[in-house]
């Protein structure tokens, strides 16, 4: 005979179903905030490592820019250092220069003059 105890007990029963189904879900969700907490953290830890990568390969290329440049720019100062060093030191024209430089200005001359030679 199925009486109000009966109705009681399985009404009590399916809110302790009810209950443990919460409950069960509650965990559940608990575990995939918990996943899901471990994955962000191991996204970041990721990214902060790909960013270090990047960070150091970026300060070897600009070490490396500099040291080319400091190379190039010690090469060159060489370069005028030995033009300068060469202008510097006194030139004797010797007689086909000064011979050369002779008929450049009587050239000269006669065109500013008019005058034919």
């Amino acid at each position: 005979m199925s009486g109000p105890g009966a109705a009681d007990r399985a009404a009590q029963d399916a809110s302790r179903d009810a209950i443990a189904q919460v409950l069960q879900a509650e965990r559940e969700a608990a575990q995939s905030i918990e996943l899901a907490r471990l994955e962000g953290e191991r996204m970041t830890e990721d990214a902060r490592s790909s960013a270090r990568r990047i960070e150091e390969r970026t300060e070897q290329r600009i070490r490396a820019v500099h040291e080319a440049f400091e190379r190039e720019l010690a090469r060159q100062l060489l370069t005028l250092d030995t033009e300068a060093a060469a202008l510097a030191q006194a030139h004797a024209p010797g007689a086909e220069e000064l011979h050369a430089l002779a008929q450049a200005v009587r050239a000269l001359a006669q065109e500013l003059t008019g005058v034919p030679a």
